[in-house]
């Protein structure tokens, strides 16, 4: 599946190229699942062209299935493993996608490679994200966007790891109650209106856009908040100036990309994540399982706000 055409849904378009050659320390996987994110659809509309992503591209960047082959550096001991893989800026919306050697890990045999897309990328931010902005237990924790996947992780990471209070933002009451399920305590409004308290220690933001600097408001004293992704848009140029009159405050603003993270330490936090969710211990939430030939399908649903959790393409 490539991207024919930047901006609507069905600019994605099927075709058939060659089956990838991995490079030298880079493994070929036979794909059984692929992880659909807010991300591939912000590139797939052009907004990230800035960025250096093109027409042409292959999207989706994790994959979860079987090693076929490995590049001549990779031990040949992988070959027939089951693993998840990130698979880099594109390439994964394919039967056949290569990763690095370095960005692989081996999955339990009681997880699917469904749940392995849901979780692989997504809790490692969720994970990292916490460590980023220095939460500690007992602190208060508001997740804003928090129906996508990131954001039902970072959920039950806040709560796993004692918040005092679990907030969320979302579009409607039935999300507000599958979000209880998972550790939410206060169910907000997209607006942020709700039965929460006034002000958080920490907020975890997916959303980013022209809302984000009345988020700054809701940061008590020494409050920090992170913006994850960025799902609503870039926030206003002058965001800084809201952010500035809270002086005395003390607050705190960042952004933060896995790719700040070792790829040693991400790979521990993924082992380890994939292991609780396959003892039950850290539920995934898979949307949909879509053909990869409805990946048109896919997108339109992510365009018009109705996903709940992951999508899962399977070739």
């Amino acid at each position: 599946m490539i991207i024919k055409a930047f901006g609507a849904p069905d600019g994605l378009s099927v075709v058939d190229l060659p089956k990838p050659v991995p490079g030298p320390t880079e493994v070929l996987i036979a794909v059984d699942a692929i992880g659909v994110g807010g991300v591939d659809a912000l590139i797939r509309n052009g907004s990230l062209a800035g960025w250096g992503f093109t027409e042409g591209l292959v999207p989706g960047s994790e994959v979860a299935g079987t090693v076929e082959s490995v590049g001549r550096e990779v031990d040949e001991s992988w070959i027939g493993r089951r693993v998840w893989g990130f698979t880099g800026l594109g390439g994964g919306y394919a039967d056949h996608a290569t990763a690095e050697i370095d960005h692989v890990v081996p999955l339990p045999d009681d997880l699917s490679a469904a749940d392995a897309v849901t979780l692989g990328s997504s809790g490692v931010v969720a994970h990292f994200a916490l460590e980023h902005v220095h939460f500690q237990p007992d602190e208060s924790v508001l997740v804003r966007g928090a129906a996508g996947s990131i954001g039902i992780l970072s959920v039950q990471l806040a709560a796993r790891r004692g918040a005092s209070a679990v907030a969320v933002t979302t579009s409607s009451a039935k999300r507000g109650e599958q979000l209880r399920r998972l550790g939410a305590i206060h169910v907000l409004d997209r607006s942020g209106a709700g039965d929460g308290p006034p002000a958080y220690d920490v907020i975890v933001d997916v959303v980013a856009g022209p809302d984000l600097p009345t988020y700054f408001g809701k940061l008590k004293p020494n409050g920090r908040l992170v913006v994850v992704g960025i799902v609503g848009g870039q926030p206003p140029a002058d965001f800084g100036t809201t952010l500035m009159a809270a002086f005395r405050s003390s607050l705190t603003f960042s952004t933060f990309s896995a790719d700040t993270v070792p790829a040693e330490q991400r790979r521990t936090v993924r082992a380890e994540q994939f292991a609780a969710a396959a003892r039950g211990e850290l539920p995934t939430v898979v949307h949909e399982q879509l053909a990869l030939d409805d990946a048109v399908v896919a997108h339109q649903k992510i365009d018009a706000g109705e996903v709940f959790g992951r999508i899962v393409l399977i070739p």
